[in-house]
């Protein structure tokens, strides 16, 4: 007791108590031995565990493990000793409050704040896990902040170590609120504990919040082990979905699915902090475009160029912007007032004004400062086409250009942001255009390194521009955009984001502008490049992959095709362009019409995605059709395969393969844990699988195993014709009929070097209508087998 405590333990003379929590009083000491103050931490050692020696030798081997830690983001322990019956342990005196103090007094932290603070504690953690040490109880107030605003982790799970004796090896240790789902259980100490306590720490640190506060604690337990954790919404405007999506992993409650460990999660919130997409193109490709812009000034028309389109977005972006203003800008140049009034009486802009448009100033006026600009931004780049040697080609790049603008402002479902996505999208491939403009020769090349060879893939469009020119494509197009004065966000839509897009709607405006950017010129770019009787189907799977993304369904991105489409062609036929009936632009002013030949449809689907009714299970293709869809998606894998791939892409296209050809509900792949014991949903195509999938869960060690968990221990091919039959549901786990309510399913398990690797399930809502025959399941078997290779590349 405090009471009875002397002024002196060992050499350390106590000068005043810090703080006391349930297991340890903690007190500001002097040493006098190295003259200095330290921290001493005194453990409550009442009870019958105070003299079992036991329980002390643990307490001083986990001491000297956790003393043996030096980090800079770790308080270190100097010593641990036994005094007149008191057990203590001795740290390094940190000034500071704690986390938790800093998060009561506020003011709230921004989202790189709270970052910066949990990289902090992610190194700490990382180098206490490979020393073997678990923290077990972390949380705000166990994490100090010194003078400069350093995380130290202190209180190294020491405490929680010393009243889990060998007798009770499942008691559950940890703070309710912070403790993992595995660890509520009272699960072995793993590292992955500690990942989800700090993924619930930053949660808290973005939204204000604690994630899961009860003021009954063994509620808060329960809760973990059974509900999962989401960030709140409405956070602030710097937590974008990529952060959020960090988050919400380390959150997850299935270990499987959360960060691997503390490394991993560190390296995601380090790139998200500071990402390494956007390289400073000032710093690394200024003397590049310095020789490119010397190039471009001594054709005669660049300069004039870049004053008009500096001076009409100097003036759409100026605080005393007038219509007169815009007005007497354009009307500088006869031909571009000319050009712009025969636009603006189209039929697309005729109904804003009740009748012809006879002056710019009327223009701004019916249609509005920033779609007058775009139109003028637009014709501007157009009159500079005029009177070269390779014209036609510059024309077909520029309604390229306008397809892809229209395409983005009829996507983009935030009205005040249409004229915006228009701009984003126009000048998306800035840099290829004005590279056909000024250096044609080098355009071809590009193109040339960019088209499929025989003898070897064809280089990225990305690629092949950086080696004929020196930089990217996207790099140039940046680079003259900053010497044109067009705005940051402006800059950001010319760049293209990687990878796949997102599974759920992108909510930051920012990106979403990027993300429209990319579709509508990938969709411009695949209309000009597809024979017409491919584009229709290319066009829906394109809309497929980024219909979630952007909160759409498949039809908007066709009406979008559409509604640009007789824009174009008015506009078109206002400007006087001209097309010779072999030109490529041509397919950019057709109707996109579906093909009956056309089976790409089939082969280019999204994931997680909801198909169309007249896909709908209950319909499956003829026995030929199903073989043949099946072969096609066969070499369409095996020829991705050849190259580099991505192991997602892979087996999205194996299932989606399988869903079409034989008329399923729905496909999902499974795939084991890191312990071997479980396989859990991942991915699927169908009915509703974003919400199915992580239900899908088989129990490997269980004894005895149900009916999915013998078929892939054996790695035996199943077919349930039905589930209701009493000796199959006696062996099937409730899932399948509560939550799937399958009544035929086809099992195909994955088994590597002996030992199952995944699964992949599919499902039908009726009794028999899964029929395969012998060609069928053979090639099933190859798409499994593909599965399995593809797992094989990947980690070779």
């Amino acid at each position: 007791m405090v009471d009875e405590l002397p002024p002196q333990l060992g050499r350390f003379r106590l000068l005043k108590r810090l703080g006391e929590g349930a297991q340890a009083m903690v007190w500001l000491a002097h040493d006098p031995l190295l003259d200095r103050e330290v921290a001493l931490k005194l453990l409550k050692m009442e009870g019958p565990d105070a003299s079992e020696a036991g329980t002390l030798d643990e307490w001083l081997h986990e001491a000297r493990a956790v003393s043996r830690l030096t980090h800079p983001n770790i308080v270190p322990v100097f010593e641990a000793d036994m005094q007149a019956g008191h057990a203590y342990l001795v740290f390094e005196y940190v000034s500071g409050g704690t986390l938790s103090q800093r998060l009561r007094a506020g003011p709230p932290l921004t989202a790189a704040e709270a970052v910066t603070i949990m990289l902090g504690v992610l190194d700490g953690l990382t180098a206490a896990h490979a020393a073997g040490i678990v923290h077990r109880d972390l949380k705000p107030s166990n994490i100090l902040l010194d003078a400069r605003g350093r995380p130290r982790v202190m209180d190294f799970g020491i405490a929680a170590r010393v009243s889990s004796g060998a007798a009770a090896p499942a008691r559950i240790i940890g703070t309710p609120g912070y403790i993992s789902p595995e660890a509520a259980a009272g699960a072995a100490p793993h590292p992955q504990m500690d990942v989800f306590a700090a993924a619930v720490m930053l949660a808290e640190m973005l939204s204000g919040q604690r994630l899961n506060h009860d003021t009954d604690p063994w509620r808060a337990v329960q809760r973990v082990r059974t509900t999962d954790l989401v960030l709140p919404s409405g956070l602030g405007s710097d937590v974008d979905d990529a952060l959020r999506s960090i988050v919400q992993r380390g959150l997850a409650r299935d270990p499987a699915a959360r960060w691997a460990g503390a490394r991993q999660l560190h390296d995601a919130l380090a790139a998200w902090l500071r990402p390494a997409t956007e390289p400073d193109a000032d710093a690394q490709d200024a003397p590049v475009l310095d020789f490119l812009l010397r190039r471009m000034r001594h054709k005669s028309d660049f300069p004039a160029l870049s004053e008009a389109m500096a001076r009409i977005q100097r003036l759409t972006q100026s605080e005393h912007e007038s219509l007169a203003s815009l007005s007497n800008e354009i009307l500088k140049d006869v031909a571009l007032t000319q050009k712009l009034l025969r636009l603006v009486n189209t039929a697309a802009y005729r109904h804003t004004g009740g009748g012809g448009i006879s002056t710019v100033s009327r223009a701004v006026a019916l249609i509005g400062f920033a779609g007058i600009r775009n139109l003028a931004l637009s014709l501007v780049l157009l009159e500079r086409m005029e009177n070269k040697g390779h014209a036609q080609r510059l024309r077909e790049d520029f309604l390229r250009s306008l397809m892809a603008a229209s395409v983005a402002r009829e996507l983009c479902t935030v009205e005040r942001e249409a004229e915006e996505a228009f701009l984003g999208a126009m000048l998306h491939h800035l840099g290829r255009t004005l590279t056909e403009f000024y250096f044609p020769e080098e355009a071809e090349t590009v193109r040339r390194l960019a088209s499929p060879v025989d003898d070897g893939p064809a280089l990225s469009e990305a690629t092949a521009s950086a080696q004929v020119l020196g930089m990217s494509y996207e790099a140039l197009g940046l680079g003259v955009a900053r010497q044109w004065g067009l705005p940051d966000s402006l800059q950001r839509a010319m760049r293209r984001p990687p990878g796949e897009p997102p599974l759920r709607r992108v909510e930051d405006p920012a990106e979403r502008q990027r993300w429209l950017a990319r579709v509508a010129n990938d969709m411009a770019d695949l209309i000009l490049n597809t024979p017409p009787e491919q584009a229709h189907a290319r066009v829906r799977a394109l809309a497929q992959r980024h219909a979630r993304a952007l909160g759409l369904g498949v039809e908007a991105f066709e009406k979008a095709a559409d509604t640009a489409r007789q824009r174009l062609t008015q506009a078109t036929e206002a400007l006087e362009l001209r097309l010779p009936q072999h030109s490529k632009a041509q397919r950019l002013l057709a109707p996109l019409q579906p093909s009956v030949q056309d089976s790409l449809a089939q082969l280019e689907l999204a994931p997680t995605m909801v198909l169309d009714r007249h896909d709908a299970p209950g319909q499956p293709q003829g026995a030929a059709a199903a073989s043949e869809l099946l072969a096609a998606g066969i070499q369409e894998i095996t020829d991705t395969m050849v190259h580099s791939f991505q192991l997602n892409a892979v087996l999205r296209m194996i299932l989606e393969t399988m869903y079409r050809a034989l008329g399923l509900r729905r496909v999902i792949f499974c795939l084991r844990d890191a312990r071997g014991q479980m396989l859990s949903g991942r991915l699927g195509v169908g009915d509703d699988v974003e919400r199915l999938a992580p239900l899908l869960r088989v129990d490997l060690t269980a004894q005895p195993p149900d009916l999915l968990a013998a078929v892939c221990l054996k790695g035996a091919d199943t077919l349930i014709q039905d589930a209701r039959a009493p000796n199959i549901a006696a062996r099937l786990p409730a899932w399948v009929g509560d939550e799937m309510q399958a009544q035929s399913f086809l099992l195909l398990p994955l088994v590597l070097k002996g030992a199952p690797l995944g699964l992949i399930y599919a499902d039908h809502p009726r009794a028999g209508a899964v029929a395969l025959d012998d060609k069928q399941l053979s090639l099933l078997r190859t798409l499994r087998n593909q599965a399995v290779m593809a797992f094989r590349q990947a980690a070779g």
